[in-house]
Order: structure tokens, then C-alpha cells, then sequence
């Protein structure tokens, strides 16, 4: 039971979460940054680049933490997936 509910959640979670993160990045390169919509996105997707860009190395003018956000919730969905079809359980 808890487990078809952490899949349903990743299954659920992990592409909402991918297209926030989406959206947040094309509007970061066209949106004014007092855009009530963009402010928006700032708040629901900052939770979980933040931690990831104080481990990554500053690069001037380049944030690669959105990019490694999308590959973490790749491997988290793909992990989970996975345990759903391991034969035996």
C-alpha cells in the first residue's frame, strides 16, 4: 500500500514538478523578475534548486541547477519505477 502510493506520488510529482521547472527557465530569459506569474514559479520550484546550487560550483552568468534538479527527479522516478517491476515484490 505505502509503496503504490510513493509511486503514484513520483508518477505524479516528477512531471508537474519538470514543466514548473520549465516554464520557470524560459520565463527567467523573457519575464520581468516583478511578474507576479514568474514570482510564482520562483517560489514553488526554489525549493528544491536551492540546495542543489550551494553544492555546485558557481559558474558566472550559467545556473546548471535546474538541469541537475531534471536529472535527479529522472533517476528518483526511474528507481521507483523500477521497484514497482523488480520481480518478487
Amino acid at each position: 500500500m505505502l509503496l503504490v502510493v510513493l509511486v503514484t506520488f513520483v508518477d505524479l510529482f516528477v512531471p508537474l514538478f519538470s514543466l514548473l521547472l520549465l516554464v520557470r527557465v524560459v520565463m527567467s530569459y523573457v519575464a520581468s523578475p516583478h511578474n507576479r506569474f514568474f514570482v510564482g514559479m520562483v517560489n514553488l520550484t526554489e525549493p528544491l534548486l536551492a540546495p542543489v546550487r550551494r553544492v555546485l560550483p558557481s559558474s558566472p552568468g550559467l545556473d546548471f541547477s535546474p538541469l541537475v534538479v531534471l536529472l535527479l527527479l529522472q533517476l528518483l522516478q526511474s528507481f521507483v519505477d523500477g521497484l514497482v517491476h523488480t520481480p518478487g515484490l
